[in-house]
């Protein structure tokens, strides 16, 4: 059975977080994306609690602006530094090292960070269609085809973006699912039931969210009046805070239409311990697309 609770974090940000299993068990960390939430890992959650699966304690967060986690109102707060600190005080309350840390999308992005900049705060490390910041960077600089894939990106930091995410009953946030790629069977995943989570999301507000693309220069960028915004091509991120030490699972639906599998040519030069799943008839959605497969890989990898 999934819970919900509060984690107040020392320096002040609370998160609202989904748990199952035994305190005192080996803990799993769960990271969501946009424009998702906790709950899509409910799943996996109840999956890795049970003593066949590992008997895992398993904490799923919203991320600070998400759900009814703190929403500060500055951008500034949703700098990566600050979304690292979040689930760094989150992993030390918990017990202060993970047996994994697992994360897609937007909190992929966090976990990647945390992993280079605090490995002993985790044993390994799964991600799942999220880029690396090195290949990602690489693309968004000099790929013309990522540049296209990524330009909804400077669509979500206009700032009457959440007017008109919200219009017609989130139809623009719906189309992130049947447009970043289809799979055999089109979305049965998105069943009503699903649909009413999301949309019990998304009334709480889309601000917190959308500043999580306005604070992060990764972006194509704007050339010319009005904007003359440089974003990626302004951008150098040193070797330091690249390089991942840890054992790393990446899964990727290689249908993935916003993040095309060209982004992990040569993530073997940041992250020498890793094992890569290629999942063919997969989009970025493969936690709802085929969770039973995304739970196997996972098992083989912590085990």
């Amino acid at each position: 059975m999934v819970q919900t609770g509060f984690r107040t974090l020392p320096h002040g940000i609370t998160l609202s977080c989904r748990t199952t299993g035994t305190e005192g068990r080996p803990v799993l960390v769960f990271l969501h994306g946009f424009p998702e939430a906790a709950f899509v890992w409910d799943g996996l959650l109840e999956h890795f609690a049970k003593p066949e699966n590992g008997g895992y304690r398993c904490i799923a967060p919203n991320l600070r602006g998400f759900e009814q986690s703190s929403a500060p109102a500055d951008v500034a707060a949703y700098r990566p530094k600050h979304l690292v600190q979040d689930i760094a005080a989150l992993i030390a309350m918990e017990g202060g090292q993970l047996a994994c840390l697992v994360a897609h999308d937007w909190g992929g992005a966090v976990a990647w960070n945390l992993a280079a900049s605090h490995p002993a705060l985790m044993k390994k490390l799964a991600i799942i269609n999220s880029p690396h910041p090195g290949t990602f960077l690489r693309e968004l600089q000099h790929s013309p085809a990522q540049q296209a894939a990524s330009a909804y990106m400077n669509f979500l930091i206009r700032p009457d973006a959440e007017v008109l995410l919200a219009e017609n009953d989130f139809h623009r946030l719906w189309e992130f699912f049947t447009k970043f790629g289809a799979v055999d069977g089109g979305h049965a995943w998105l069943t009503d039931g699903v649909r009413a989570q999301y949309r019990e999301v998304w009334q709480r507000g889309l601000t917190g969210p959308l500043n999580f693309y306005r604070a992060s220069p990764l972006r194509p960028p704007r050339p010319g009046p009005p904007h003359n915004d440089p974003a990626a091509a302004a951008v150098t991120i040193p070797r330091e805070m690249l390089e991942v030490k840890l054992p790393t699972l990446v899964i990727w639906g290689m249908g993935d239409i916003a993040l095309p599998p060209a982004l992990l040519n040569g993530l073997d030069d940041y992250v020498p311990q890793m094992q890569i799943r290629r999942v063919e008839g997969a989009t970025h959605w493969i936690v709802h697309e085929q969770p039973e497969l995304v739970a196997q890989y996972l098992k083989a990898f912590l085990a």
